[in-house]
């Protein structure tokens, strides 16, 4: 990937990862106008999805006509490279997902999916939200907290501080705090 556009501005690549599930709500919402258009406003200017099981294929765009490049792709052997060369990371709400962008120190914000039963992904999204370390959103709210969102108020997630963690799964399986 070039690291500058042929106008001159800066590349700044968004990614979003659904994992290895299918969340169509999920890749419906950043296939929106609304999203891109926020995206764009941001100062984004690429946009790859890995949309993992899903049926709604986003729209590419190539970005030749200055706006917001997209392009997407089903899976792959590995997603580091994409999160690594990420500027802001938009996540299905995996824990697996979440805590690997944290220890990258990269911009996240996570969409719950509302469809699951049981929905413990909300629980610890919210709470690292909570803890500024993350924007937490559904498929609707996406394009209003990208909208909102300042990258400065984030808080960096402390590297191998499982203790946080540990006392939201004590919480949800309500087992005594020691």
């Amino acid at each position: 990937m070039r690291e500058e556009m042929d106008s001159g501005k800066s590349k700044k690549m968004v990614f979003v990862t659904v994992g290895t599930t299918c969340f169509d709500a999920l890749v419906k919402a950043v296939d929106s106008p609304q999203v891109r258009h926020e995206l764009w406003s941001k100062g984004y200017t690429h946009l790859v999805i890995q949309m993992g099981r899903g049926s709604h294929f986003p729209s590419k765009f190539s970005g030749e006509d200055g706006s917001l490049a997209v392009d997407y792709f089903t899976f792959s052997p590995s997603i580091a490279d994409y999160l690594k060369s990420a500027s802001l990371i938009i996540s299905h709400a995996g824990s697996g997902s979440i805590f690997e962008t944290l220890r990258l120190g990269k911009p996240l914000i996570v969409v719950v999916n509302e469809d699951l039963m049981d929905n413990h992904q909300r629980e610890l999204a919210e709470e690292l939200a909570d803890k500024k370390h993350l924007f937490c959103a559904s498929p609707q709210t996406l394009h209003q907290i990208i909208n909102g969102m300042n990258l400065d108020s984030l808080v960096p997630y402390p590297p191998g501080d499982s203790v946080p963690v540990a006392k939201l799964i004590n919480s949800f399986f309500s087992f005594p705090d020691n």
